[in-house]
């Protein structure tokens, strides 16, 4: 069964990089600009897996994560942030929203691909 994936962020370079490596390996991607995308395309496509940009327009994602958790449809999907915000706060404060997995940018696509596959398979 493909497994889907939520990308959130507002940068193309990004969600084209992630799309392309994803999907070599049979996953199902669904890209949103903003975390108020993200929101509104999780509950219409139900992914098995989350990957947020910390600094988004709209709504960053902390908030989102914070409003997934909140939510007991997604409360216990695996949530990966990808940032370039890797201060041992920023970490903390992630984790207390309910972060999973950080990921710092730049990463490699193998990176990518390593823990998507640990947590999703």
């Amino acid at each position: 069964m493909t497994k889907t994936i939520l990308i959130a962020d507002d940068e193309l370079p990004l969600r084209l990089l992630v799309r392309t490596t994803l999907e070599d390996e049979n996953y199902k991607i669904y890209e949103a600009e903003d975390g108020k995308e993200a929101l509104e395309l999780a509950e219409r496509v139900n992914p098995d897996l989350f990957l947020l940009d910390n600094m988004m327009p709209e709504i960053d994602g902390i908030t989102v994560c914070k409003e997934l958790r909140a939510n007991p449809k997604f409360s216990d999907r695996p949530i990966i942030m990808l940032t370039a915000r890797t201060q041992q706060r920023d970490i903390e404060i992630g984790k207390a929203a309910g972060v999973n997995h950080y990921l710092t940018k730049p990463f490699s696509p193998l990176e990518l691909i390593n823990l998507v596959e640990e947590i999703l398979l």
